[in-house]
Formats: C-alpha cells, sequence, structure tokens
C-alpha cells in the first residue's frame, strides 16, 4: 500500500533533522562545546595558534581537528564571521520537553519565555543571564525565533552548552502547561499594569516564569492573555526603555532575589 503524501514528507521532514549540523565558531564557543560531552561532534578546523589555545580541550574531546591556513579557512563560514581560527561542526543539542526540564524543585523554577524574539545577539545574551540566575530553561517558538546557530553560539559565550534552550511549536500551550506545574507567568512590557519588584510581591513564593516579546511588536495578544499580569521595569526618566536582552537580565535578577530572599 502505498504511503499518503503527508506521511512521505513528514519522513524526509525526520530525516533532515537527523542529518542536520551547524557550525560553532570561536574560541570560547569551540572550547566549551569541545568539554559538553552531551553534544554530537563531526568535524573540527582550527589554526595552528587556536589549536595551542584550545589544545587541552582539543585533547579531552579525542577529536583529531585539521590544521588549517588562517588566510584559506577550510570551514565553511560566512566570510563575516569573526572565527578567531576555531570552528566545530556539530548536532543541535536535544534538551528535551518543557515538562521534564521546567518541573519545579522544592517548590522553586524560574523559566524565561521568548515571543518572536528572533536576533540571535539578543537571545545569546538572554541564555547568559538565564545560565547566571539558575534559569531552568528559556523557551522560544520553533517559527520567528532564533535557532541554533554559530552566531548565537558566540554571542552566549558558552552558555549554549549548559543553558537548557527548548523550541516549541505552541508557546501558549506550554505557558498553560507550566501554570499546571505552578509557575506564575509574569509578562514584562512597557504597558505593564503595575511595577515589576509590586507584580512579583502579588504571588505567594513559588516558581516564576518571565515572557518577553520581540522588540517594537512586543509579546502577542494570545501571549499577554496567557499571563498572569503584565509588569514593567520603572525608569527613572520620562521616556526610554532597555532593549529585551537587558529587560530580561533585569527581571531574571528580580525573579531570583524573590525566590532565594
Amino acid at each position: 500500500m502505498k504511503k499518503p503524501a503527508w506521511v512521505i514528507e513528514k519522513e524526509k521532514s525526520r530525516r533532515a533533522a537527523a542529518s542536520e549540523t551547524l557550525w560553532l565558531f570561536g574560541l570560547h564557543a569551540v572550547e566549551d562545546a569541545l568539554k559538553n560531552p552531551e553534544r554530537d561532534k563531526r568535524r573540527l578546523v582550527l589554526t595552528r595558534n587556536a589549536a595551542a589555545k584550545l589544545a587541552d580541550a582539543v585533547a579531552a574531546s579525542g577529536m583529531e581537528p585539521e590544521i588549517s591556513d588562517p588566510r584559506r579557512f577550510a570551514a565553511p563560514l560566512d566570510p563575516q564571521a569573526v572565527h578567531q581560527g576555531a570552528a566545530l561542526e556539530v548536532r543541535p543539542l536535544d534538551w528535551g520537553s518543557v515538562a521534564t526540564r521546567c518541573a519545579p524543585e522544592a517548590g522553586r523554577g524560574l523559566v524565561v519565555l521568548l515571543d518572536r524574539v528572533s536576533d540571535p545577539h539578543n537571545v545569546g545574551a538572554i541564555l547568559r543571564s538565564a545560565e547566571v540566575f539558575g534559569a531552568r530553561a528559556v523557551i522560544a517558538t520553533q517559527r520567528h525565533a532564533a535557532p541554533e546557530t554559530g552566531a548565537l553560539a558566540k554571542t552566549a559565550s558558552g552558555a549554549m552548552e549548559r543553558q537548557p534552550y527548548l523550541r516549541v511549536r505552541n508557546l501558549a500551550e506550554e505557558m498553560e502547561a507550566l501554570k499546571a506545574m505552578g509557575y506564575v507567568i509574569l509578562g514584562l512590557d512597557g504597558t505593564g499594569e503595575v511595577a515589576l519588584d509590586e507584580g512579583l510581591g502579588r504571588f505567594p513564593p513559588g516558581p516564576i516564569a518571565l515572557a518577553l516579546g520581540a522588540e517594537g511588536p512586543g509579546l502577542r495578544d494570545k501571549t499577554r492573555e496567557t499571563c498572569d499580569l503584565i509588569v514593567r521595569i520603572p525608569s527613572s526618566g520620562a521616556f526610554g526603555s532597555l532593549n529585551v536582552s537587558n529587560a530580561a537580565a533585569v527581571g531574571l535578577y528580580a525573579a531570583h532575589m524573590a525566590q532565594t530572599s
């Protein structure tokens, strides 16, 4: 019996995903990936100078690097990529599901939700802040969000190897799942009803999720409606605002302090 077209297409998509690779570049990103036992590593290209700097990480990984002339660097990177003589071909990390990664422990948990935040530099900076403040995961959508790329890894400066970054089909559905686990979801937006600190104080101690939207459009209507409360980061002037990565850092700090105080 001939398979339906949709089944054939789904199988093709699965095979394509199984063979997908990306190139990480830059000394910090490559070093942390080499040290990550969960990372499926395929090909390592280094200049002699980078090989000397990464000697311990290369030895620990068991990989045999290709030594390349820096003027004709062998890795297939964008010409504008600042690779510092180091590039590593890898498979994307599999962080598992929201249910397994975000389950609260001892009544605590901290999660970041990104609604259409597509700039890899912003997402990389958010991953760094999330790691610093102990977030269980950064959750973004499969579409209209920054994928795992070399540029994202370089901006994250190694955090991408340690900080779970989950891509989901439907953000609102995952928000409802987080609520069922006991999370309070606060949307960060300049139009917030109350200031961030006051909003955190309105709820009993427990796990917290912070939702942030792209600069300009902000949170989508469905995302706003699914939040428990929309809060704002107060400013001292009559105007001015933070970009999304800075807002995430401020929100994570405030939520972390609320959980540990």
